[in-house]
């Protein structure tokens, strides 16, 4: 076993990051994207803590672990593709540690003939009315410390405007008007999106008022709108799951796959609801097509207007 791999026992984040950079690629050997990257970089993270919280590594884990991260209540809201996506990843993982003589077997290779990707797209997940209303009224809430303050304003951002994770993590402060009549959020173009102009809901206004006053006080580096250290860096996928995840607790939502999408899919079936046109509320949400929305307006079927 060489230097290199030995990084797995006394710092297996930075293994996996070390490996995800030089050798992890895609079935066809090309690559992954470099978004591809961090969002397995989070996901990798996320199953280690699980595995420090159940008192095993990654060197030693077993199919019993992997069973148990779908036990808690986040984990029992994953999709089967997101799922799917996890089983990949840590078959892909173990081969490699196998092979580099960290591991000696490769549980999760089981779990693939268990785990199939979807017959179709699964039902997108939302937000009810009623949990809708909860977390807006939670968002006008005095925050306790300067770490709510900056949580209830991320929320806010997506539930209010529609943004994604990437939109969010790329926002400048300039790029937040909360002044402006009505207070709106500019989204530069990125990748086939084009820049836009969204009016943030009012419910959203306070929070992110408040935050944008905030920030500018704030001895951190850069001109980024949402950061959690002093140096600047933009917010990791990882660290805006747990930022809604602990929102969504908060009020009692834990039926739903707790990420940025769900807030965006909520955004994307209330302005529905209030009958703005799919072509309307696709612009909104920076799509180029109506997919999303008519996946969503599936839902707005009698059997869901309740919801």
């Amino acid at each position: 076993m060489t230097q290199k791999d030995s990084l797995w026992f006394s710092n297996p984040t930075q293994a996996y990051q070390d490996w995800q950079a030089r050798e992890a690629a895609c079935a066809d050997r090309r690559p992954f994207s470099p978004r591809s990257i961090i969002q397995h970089q989070a996901m990798f993270e996320h199953f280690r803590r699980h595995l420090l919280a159940r008192g095993t590594t990654i060197a030693s884990f077993g199919t019993a672990d992997v069973d148990a991260f779908w036990q808690p209540p986040n984990g029992r809201t994953y999709s089967q593709t997101t799922r799917m996506r996890y089983v990949k990843l840590l078959d892909r993982l173990c081969r490699h540690l196998v092979f580099a003589g960290v591991r000696q077997d490769n549980p999760a290779a089981t779990l693939l003939t268990a785990e199939r990707w979807p017959d179709e797209e699964p039902t997108p997940q939302f937000l009810s009315k009623a949990e809708d209303g909860r977390l807006q009224a939670y968002l006008k809430l005095p925050p306790v410390d300067l770490a709510s303050l900056r949580s209830q304003a991320i929320v806010a951002a997506f539930l209010g405007t529609g943004i994604t994770a990437a939109e969010a993590r790329a926002a400048d402060c300039a790029d937040l008007r909360p002044d402006a009549t009505p207070p709106y959020l500019v989204v530069r173009a990125h990748g086939p999106r084009d820049a836009r102009t969204i009016h943030r809901a009012s419910f959203a206004v306070p929070a992110l008022r408040a935050w944008s006053t905030r920030r500018a006080a704030l001895p951190i580096e850069g001109e980024l709108l949402f950061t959690l250290t002093p140096d600047g860096r933009p917010i990791t996928d990882m660290s805006f799951g747990r930022i809604v995840s602990e929102t969504l607790n908060a009020i009692g939502a834990t039926n739903v796959e707790m990420s940025p999408r769900t807030l965006r899919n909520t955004f994307c079936r209330r302005h529905l609801l209030a009958g703005h046109s799919r072509d309307e509320v696709s612009r909104m949400l920076g799509l180029a097509s109506n997919r999303t929305c008519d996946r969503i307006s599936a839902t707005l079927t009698p059997a869901y207007q309740a919801l």
